[in-house]
């Protein structure tokens, strides 16, 4: 049985996903909604209650606004987990490298991301996106997953960190506490869903990122093993960095800048970005105090 969880921000999920997991699913599962019509919980409590109110071993996140076009999938996921007991986590989307340097999963080069979705994007226009999962693999290893889709082994010991706020950055949490824990995170190709809508990546978002890359900064850099020695992650800090700098100056974000700026000196101290930083930077602060 698969406890499939929805946070649902209506009093309840739209009746064609419903329908269409009960279609598509082909196993039991227990379908948990949690109503945060009034906005009562960060994504990290809801899906927290969620857990406590699940009874299956194999725990299913999934977003309200998508639809399952792969016909048995909750067999397909049984079947993954049996096959190596190390796998904690599954995804539709992640990539092999996350980087110390604050950032989405998806900050990374496209031969290292592991992608299959169907994906609405803002233009109205509908896109197929599929990376990595070359030569009819089915399975691949990554460090963190996007949160359009996650399921979790049940491990009583991992719960998402409801010191984080808001709603982002949970699928990173959750990816980084079973990578922690020893556990492989994965994506498969076996299982395709449509999502109707892009993340948004505004103000909140970047003071969120901040705020999990200050608290699990010691668990990163991540990498799985097999690009661990031919990958150049000190080039994707060092890109990273800057457009996290930035992009916070934007949304008008002094907060830990100048630090930020003294990582990114102590990776690459020759590059010519540098003095555009600094001259960002200053001209931020005299904006911001006048």
């Amino acid at each position: 049985m698969i406890s499939i969880i929805i946070c649902s921000r209506n009093l309840g999920i739209d009746p064609k996903l419903s329908t269409n997991i009960t279609s598509t699913i082909g196993c039991e599962y227990e379908l948990i909604v949690i109503d945060n019509s009034q906005n009562k919980y960060s994504i990290f409590q809801a899906y927290n209650i969620g857990i406590e109110k699940s009874t299956s071993q194999m725990i299913c996140f999934v977003h309200e606004d998508v639809l399952f076009h792969s016909k048995d999938w909750g067999k397909k996921l049984i079947e993954i987990f049996k096959s190596d007991t190390k796998i904690g986590l599954v995804g539709v989307a992640g990539s092999k490298v996350k980087t110390k340097a604050p950032s989405g999963w998806w900050n990374s080069p496209h031969e290292v991301k592991q992608i299959n979705i169907i994906q609405h994007v803002e233009t109205g226009e509908v896109e197929r996106w599929e990376y990595g999962l070359d030569n009819d693999k089915l399975l691949a290893e990554v460090v963190a997953v996007d949160g359009v889709f996650m399921v979790i082994k049940r491990d009583e010991n991992i719960l998402f960190d409801t010191t984080l706020k808001g709603f982002h950055n949970y699928d990173l949490n959750i990816s980084l506490l079973y990578k922690v824990k020893g556990y492989k995170v994965m994506v498969t190709k076996e299982i395709e869903i449509e999502h109707f809508s892009n993340g948004n990546i505004n103000k909140s978002w970047y003071l969120s990122t901040q705020r999990f890359h200050d608290k699990y900064k010691h668990c990163l850099p991540l990498i799985t093993d097999d690009l661990n020695e031919k990958f150049d992650i000190n080039k994707l800090e060092f890109k990273n960095g800057v457009k996290f700098i930035y992009d916070s100056l934007n949304f008008g974000i002094n907060y830990n800048i100048v630090i930020k700026w003294f990582r990114l000196l102590l990776i690459n101290p020759s590059d010519k970005t540098h003095k555009k930083i600094a001259k960002s930077i200053i001209k931020n602060l005299i904006k911001n105090k006048n």
